[in-house]
């Protein structure tokens, strides 16, 4: 909801949700936040304030309720509106670690992976192999390995790809049962969206998928190669999509080519329709909910079924974002400030690009709350500055806060996706850790890297140490 609040004097109450059962990607912060007595941010039970004390800062927090709240809206949805079976799939690139691909898997989802780390990691959290989709443009062949010895389902992206798996799989197979390599095809359905160049991933100039002129070609090859399983279809449009209309058409051009495929004897039963819902990051944004956005889905799907008069195939999407970006905040220490004179004001934290490149990357815009100061009128605006050696770190440009000084928390809104996943060391920063709260329990799902951890992998050859 767009806040009510008179311009200039907001305070952060605003951003708290405004029901408990609400669509997660609708809300700013996660489901559990309330304001305490002590005027200050509490999620899944616990004083933010108190869990920066605790652990330090820069601090991800992730709610499991809220996580768990978006893949239950997810699963329940698809059956209540498609007749069929369904597979929900957690795109576990927006944020890969071992608690959140369990939370995910108990919650019945299975994942999408997009790396041999991410397929390891999933594996690790205990997530079934049939429940596994391994995506990627240009995989390794131990990638492919990897995938094929633990009897994931492998994604496959290109001509390279489909020859290499239609000559080796003849070979090895795999290893456990011998049974065909289980594969889908990504397409290239050329179907755009409006959002940020980097991330439309549908439209014909792509990196992804095949070409859908080379629909004859494809599917000729596989229907040839036994050795290769091809069970099914898969395309994604883009990510951060708030438009319902692209995935309703995608629906129209996949159960086509699903069609097609039959003609050359493949029976494929499944249709990823990838994922992309958005969610909010500030109170102009207007996502649908997830419910809407399945139904949508759902309904095309079944009406292009009819069209073609074919049986309903298994039904597939692989959110991110939408399943974890607004379940997560971080948590920084306001430090140095500085006033250019008729410009702006300058906040510095104790974080920034390092654990959240995505305003530098995407130009992505943020909310943020003082957390040690709820209620506080928010009175002035100020640029969030990372304490990163560059000038382009900065986290938000313009935000409206109360007066701040050295020591207040401030925390960052909706940073559950592309945050810690693209976290890098840049400046030899060692990435945060992150916390997972629930009814007033806080546990450490990553720990905070040390200055021992950056020289890990280091080598320092004998000509070079000055002991020699």
């Amino acid at each position: 909801m767009l806040s009510t609040h008179p311009a200039g004097v907001q305070s952060g109450r605003q951003f708290l949700p405004k029901v408990t059962d609400a669509s997660p990607n609708q809300e700013l912060l996660p489901l559990t936040a309330r304001i305490n007595s002590s005027d200050r941010l509490e999620i899944g039970g616990c004083d933010v304030t108190t869990l920066v004390e605790q652990f330090g800062s820069p601090l991800y927090i992730l709610d499991e309720d809220t996580l768990r709240n978006a893949c239950c809206q997810y699963r329940e949805a698809f059956k209540k509106y498609y007749p069929g079976e369904s597979q929900v799939l957690y795109a576990s690139k927006a944020w890969s670690c071992l608690a959140v691909c369990a939370i995910a898997s108990q919650e019945g989802l299975g994942i999408d992976v997009v790396s041999g780390g991410e397929l390891y990691t999933a594996l690790q959290a205990g997530v079934s192999p049939d429940k596994l989709y391994l995506h990627g443009n240009n995989k390794s062949l131990e990638e492919l390995k990897l995938a094929i010895n633990s009897g994931c389902t492998i994604v496959v992206d290109n001509w390279h790809e489909l020859r290499t798996l239609g000559h080796w799989s003849s070979v090895i197979g795999n290893s456990d049962t011998n049974d065909p390599v289980r594969i889908m095809l990504r397409l290239t359905p050329g179907i755009e969206c409006h959002t940020h160049e980097y991330i439309r991933t549908g439209h014909l100039d792509s990196k992804f998928g095949f070409d859908p002129n080379q629909l004859d070609e494809v599917f000729a090859f596989v229907s040839q190669h036994s050795a290769l399983n091809c069970v099914g279809l898969h395309a994604h449009i883009g990510s951060q999509i708030f438009e319902q209309q692209p995935h309703q058409d995608l629906a129209g051009v996949m159960v086509q080519w699903l069609d097609k495929a039959s003609s050359y004897g493949l029976q494929m039963q499944e249709l990823n329709v990838g994922g992309g819902l958005g969610i909010r990051y500030t109170e102009a944004d207007d996502p649908p909910s997830i419910e809407a956005w399945v139904k949508g889905v759902c309904t095309a799907i079944q009406n292009a079924c009819v069209t073609q008069q074919i049986a309903l195939p298994k039904l597939l999407c692989e959110p991110g974002r939408s399943l974890i970006g607004s379940a997560c905040v971080t948590a920084y220490t306001v430090g140095s400030s500085k006033t250019v004179p008729g410009i702006r004001t300058y906040i510095a934290i104790d974080g920034g690009m390092s654990d959240n490149p995505r305003p530098i990357t995407y130009q992505s815009v943020y909310r943020a709350v003082v957390a040690n100061k709820m209620s506080a009128p928010a009175t002035q605006t100020v640029t969030i500055a990372g304490k990163h050696c560059e000038s382009g770190d900065i986290l938000i440009k313009e935000a409206t806060l109360p007066p701040s000084e050295p020591g207040d928390i401030l925390v960052v809104l909706a940073t559950g996706a592309y945050n810690y996943s693209m976290a890098s060391n840049y400046n030899r920063l060692a990435r945060p850790a992150a916390v997972v709260v629930k009814a007033g329990e806080a546990n450490v799902i990553l720990r905070r890297e040390t200055y021992q951890d950056l020289m890990r992998q280091d080598c320092l050859p004998a000509r070079l140490s000055s002991e020699t």
